[in-house]
């Protein structure tokens, strides 16, 4: 009986180990797309494929970070560490949904003081994790991850952030870019220096989405709005941001990547090449070259998968959380 009394804790532990740790790095609040990348997150999180272990809100909205929150609250994950780039001088709210969304949902932050400084919360997630672990999720600018990559040791550990970086972090999968070339927001706007620093000083692996594959792929249409309770922070940013007219999933594909089954169904992955980043955070990706140090690929659509069926893959992923 004893042994029986053990067996469920013990699968519970197995399923822990197998799964992978995710951070996401956010800046929700000017696009929406932000927030279902987030609720996908946490359908993945039930469904056992990942541990969300903290959100970084990289982002000068002032009720971001309670936003944040307010979506993990909601399913059940408040006490998911936020952390937030602290060191801006002029917070505004300028979203269509982050206020209203902190207003009517429950969360527990207040205040940014009940916030950990981004940098800080990734090193302190790194550090309590085990080596070659951590998959981190990027869907907006990368200052947060620079500051990161720049930090120094401290009391939390002995190693610098890229040796961090370099020990604790299996991928780094991020929406940024346009492929082959182009100049896309989350390069330039606000912060390109960061841009150039992280690709500068990443050595893991790195898979980019461009913003040439997520426009083809719109979420948050009439299937969505038809589907999901009114009382739910994901219908009530659509609904801010545009009535459930719809919105490419830029953000939505990176996260997409967690899952390899899906990944290999819909995406290439794209590995003969590299990409590079001017000052002004346009970027280029080189075919056919490799540059030492530098681990990089860029995903695209399978020629016979239509965008719609990814959509509707996206929308599916999150509805599986209303049944729950």
């Amino acid at each position: 009986m004893k042994t029986l009394l053990w067996l469920p804790l013990l699968l519970l532990s197995i399923q822990s180990v197998a799964q992978t740790k995710v951070i996401l790095d956010t800046d929700i609040d000017s696009d929406v797309d932000d927030v279902q990348a987030l609720t996908m997150l946490h359908a993945y999180a039930k469904q056992g494929i990942i541990d969300l272990i903290g959100v970084i809100v990289t982002s000068s909205d002032s009720f971001s970070y309670k936003c944040a929150n307010a979506i993990n609250t909601f399913y059940d994950s408040a006490e998911i560490p936020i952390g937030f780039l602290k060191q801006q001088k002029n917070l505004s709210n300028f979203s269509k949904y982050t206020r209203q969304i902190s207003a009517e949902f429950p969360h527990a932050i207040k205040t940014i003081d009940e916030t950990t400084e981004a940098a800080v919360l990734y090193r302190k997630l790194l550090s309590q994790s085990e080596d070659n672990s951590v998959i981190i999720v990027t869907i907006g600018h990368l200052s947060s991850l620079q500051n990161l990559l720049k930090s120094e040791a401290d009391s939390i550990s002995p190693l610098s952030g890229k040796q961090l970086v370099n020990k604790k972090v299996k991928k780094w999968l991020c929406m940024g870019g346009t492929y082959p070339k182009g100049l896309e927001a989350n390069f330039y706007r606000p912060d390109p220096v960061s841009t150039v620093y992280c690709l500068d000083n990443w050595e893991k692996e790195v898979i980019f989405c461009g913003w040439e594959l997520g426009n083809k792929i719109i979420t948050g249409g009439d299937y969505l709005k038809s589907a999901l309770q009114s009382n739910n922070p994901v219908y009530r940013s659509y609904e801010l941001y545009n009535n459930f007219k719809g919105r490419p999933a830029w953000d939505q594909a990176a996260v997409l990547l967690l899952d390899p089954n899906t990944t290999s169904k819909f995406f290439n992955i794209n590995t003969n090449g590299y990409v590079s980043v001017q000052q002004d955070g346009s970027n280029k990706w080189h075919w056919k070259k490799s540059k030492k140090g530098k681990k990089h690929a860029f995903i695209s659509i399978k020629e016979n998968v239509d965008p719609e069926t990814v959509a509707k893959t996206m929308d599916d992923l999150i509805l599986q959380l209303e049944s729950n």
